[in-house]
């Protein structure tokens, strides 16, 4: 599996369109394909502080999948619980593919889970530069056949943007099991 990059208008309007199916739907078809892989999951979110935890944790039997997470809004959190290198948040910046890969390394190994997803990203509505604008998301996913990530530039409110990064990550991490040997 490799780092793949997901940004550019081409793919703006249809991540929008299809991130805004359920994601109560995805958290069910992800605690299926969990539970019939014999596989466990933890999490590392910042911008969506918690969101994704919450929604597979809504769903009845995920305490078979689901082994925990961690809230590392802080960057502090990031390098000091995740263990995420500080050259890598100077060389890449907090938002960024690199930063979403440690991240998802770092709560695996904390955790001890089969598999681990992870966001960084700006919601806004303030904050946005020209090299990070708001509405950009990265996600890592990790398991025992590497690490990949993507970013994507996602569009919005605040809180749009925020359910849509849940929704990538629900789409990175089925592809990823999905993929998996």
């Amino acid at each position: 599996m490799n780092n793949r990059e997901n940004e550019g208008p081409e793919n703006e309007g249809k991540e929008r369109k299809d991130k805004k199916a359920g994601i109560a739907a995805r958290a069910r078809a992800t605690v299926a394909l969990l539970r019939s892989r014999g596989r466990t999951l933890s999490c590392a979110e910042s911008c969506t502080g918690g969101w994704f935890a919450k929604s597979i944790v809504d769903i009845a039997g995920a305490s078979e999948v689901f082994s925990g997470g961690v809230v590392s809004y802080a960057t502090e959190v990031k390098t000091g619980l995740l263990g995420v290198p500080a050259w890598i948040i100077e060389r890449n910046t907090v938002v960024s593919t690199a930063v979403a890969e440690a991240m998802a390394e770092g709560v695996r190994r904390l955790i001890g889970s089969d598999l681990a997803v992870s966001v960084t990203g700006l919601a806004g509505p303030g904050g946005g530069t020209e090299a990070i604008p708001v509405g950009c998301v990265c996600v890592g996913v990790t398991g025992r056949t590497g690490t990949v990530s993507r970013r994507y530039m996602l569009t919005g409110t605040r809180t749009g943007i925020r359910r849509l990064a849940v929704a990538c990550m629900y789409d990175l991490l089925s592809e990823y099991i999905t993929e998996e040997p």
